[in-house]
């Protein structure tokens, strides 16, 4: 099978780039070192292409009573220029996707979903779509750079008129970057702050070059990407969330509002409640826990490892594990089954990581 490939793919030899096969994508994994790229997003800023993500424009005087059916956050809060985190449920609870919402006016709406889940999550919303509706699946006209850490306002201010400094987080603003036009969002995957620039594909190639061509930031891969969202607990579909694991289980009951009217889930996802839990755990033993690593109490088999590493910024062996809610409390000890041995972990506190504002 051929594999996906962005805007940006003839680029990607200039700076170095290492490509593997992400969900059918041939994306970069690494520039110059997955360690490298990861401070530099935690200190001063890195540059990620992105430009696999879905955008799916939902337009309509329905628009808005239709996607508050389809996803679980109340996006009746939503005023124009404001962007909101959600997910879409099965009916029995699992989750089809993790979501952003973004909203323009009323009959107009921009859902961000993942590039692995783009098909299956547009054939769901016409399999569910009712009254004067309009999906429009334009992920392959769409390019996104994601430009994240402590720098990026400073930064990307050098090439736009827009006010960074007055966009809030989870708001955006239509604009001009280095004179393209450019959705400017404060939104992010690392923990950090910053910026993810949508635009039309035949610009982009001219985008980013010119933002790296400063040598202020750093090109990055989705190696950084994971560990920096990893760190900050935002939760990955495929591992953290599927499927099989409801948004509760998953730690995002935050974008849960199970007090608005009916939404697709909601029954089972209030009837089963939180059976298992997703936590942090911090290898006691030397051990790198990975994801699908059994976890165990004693002879009790109590869930598995979601994701983990070495932290970049900890230097720790951590993890996050989906357990059964009797063996979640902060301080448990608990053992990860790395080939074929029982480690001892303990569980701890999450986020591993939060940035000082």
């Amino acid at each position: 099978m051929d594999l996906k490939r962005t805007p940006l793919y003839d680029l990607y030899a200039d700076y170095g780039a290492k490509t593997i096969d992400f969900g059918g994508w041939d994306l970069p994994v690494q520039f110059s070192s997955i360690k490298e790229e990861h401070e530099a997003v935690r200190t001063k800023a890195g540059l990620f292409d992105v430009s696999h993500m879905g955008e799916v424009w939902i337009t309509g005087a329905d628009s808005e009573a239709f996607i508050q059916k389809l996803v679980t956050n109340d996006i009746s809060k939503l005023v124009p220029g404001k962007a909101m985190y959600a997910a879409m449920c099965y009916e029995d609870g699992g989750t089809v996707d993790d979501l952003l919402v973004y909203k323009f006016d009323d009959e107009k709406y921009l859902l961000v979903v993942n590039a692995s889940n783009i098909d299956k999550d547009v054939t769901w919303m016409n399999e569910h779509v009712s009254g004067d509706v309009h999906i429009d699946n334009q992920s392959d006209d769409w390019g996104l750079l994601a430009l994240q850490g402590p720098a990026a306002q400073e930064f990307l201010q050098n090439y736009t008129e827009t006010p960074l400094a007055d966009l809030k987080f989870f708001t955006f603003v239509e604009g001009q970057v280095d004179g393209k036009d450019v959705i400017i969002s404060r939104t992010g995957y690392t923990g950090e702050d910053g910026f993810e620039l949508y635009a039309k594909n035949e610009v982009l190639p001219d985008l980013f070059t010119t933002l790296l061509s400063s040598g202020e930031v750093v090109p990055a891969g989705l190696g950084a990407r994971d560990t920096l969202r990893f760190e900050a607990c935002l939760p990955l579909y495929g591992q953290e969330l599927s499927k099989d694991i409801s948004p509760l289980e998953a730690g995002i009951g935050f974008a849960v509002k199970t007090a608005k009217e009916d939404f697709i889930g909601k029954d089972a996802i209030v009837a089963k409640g939180k059976p298992r839990k997703l936590v942090g755990i911090e290898m006691i033993d030397k051990g790198i826990p990975r994801h699908g690593y059994k976890v165990f109490v004693g002879d009790v088999e109590v869930g598995e490892v979601t994701t983990g590493t070495q932290s970049p910024t900890l230097k720790k062996n951590i993890g996050l594990a989906l357990l059964k809610a009797d063996y979640t409390e902060l301080g448990q000890e608990v053992e990860v089954e790395i080939r074929n041995k029982r480690l001892k972990a303990v569980t701890v506190a999450t986020p591993f990581y939060k940035r000082q504002k």
